[in-house]
């Protein structure tokens, strides 16, 4: 029913249809569904000038992820419309201003109670006595340092062999060994080197 309306919505406005973008099973509230990622990839190569939907949650259900995608187009010079809800973020329309500022208050809205319901879960689990995190890897580093500096190991069989990330290894080998000071300062007593004539041959 819906791309029936959508393609009689084109055809009465002499609209040319430079394809149809549908997801199946899959959730509108995800950011990333393959119709969709396919459709913002098409936009911003502008193969296309204007994207039209049945309703604006068929595009997306979050705010956040909406206002960045309607920010995404805009940037393109891609117009979006909304049959059902007469939304049309038009340039000429005033009203598609208004819609633009309203989602990226809400969308504000939103980022910072996803942060406040994030802390508090935070706080709650830390209360609770559990660990928040990542949890802390166990291993010998002077092992690490033997491994390295007296059977040559590469970093990845030294990880394989202790159990650990080959990254994690070279991490805990350089904060291991000491810094190393490379810079010298001349003395007061030092003689500056002459400078060395250099010649050339001309042909």
């Amino acid at each position: 029913m819906q791309l029936r309306e959508l393609r009689e919505y084109i055809s009465r406005r002499g609209w040319k249809n430079a394809g149809e973008f549908v997801d199946t099973g899959f959730s509108g509230s995800k950011a990333s569904r393959p119709a969709l990622d396919r459709l913002m990839a098409h936009a911003a190569q502008h193969k296309f000038d204007c994207i039209v939907v049945y309703k604006i949650d068929r595009f997306g259900r979050s705010v956040l992820h909406l206002n960045q995608q309607l920010a995404s187009l805009t940037s393109y010079g891609v117009r979006f419309i909304a049959t059902s809800q007469s939304l049309d973020t038009d340039e000429k329309n005033p009203t598609s201003r208004l819609l633009l500022q309203i989602l990226a208050s809400v969308a504000e809205f939103e980022r910072e109670m996803i942060r406040e319901r994030t802390l508090s879960g935070i706080k709650a689990a830390q209360a609770a006595g559990k660990i928040v995190g990542r949890p802390k890897r166990i291993f010998r580093r002077d092992e690490v340092m033997r491994l390295r500096d007296e059977e040559g190991l590469s970093w990845r069989a030294i990880g394989t062999r202790l159990g650990i990330p080959a990254m994690t290894a070279l991490d805990s080998y350089r904060s291991s060994v000491p810094a190393e000071c490379t810079e010298s300062v001349p003395s007061k007593d030092s003689v500056p080197m002459k400078k060395q004539r250099v010649r050339t041959a001309h042909t």
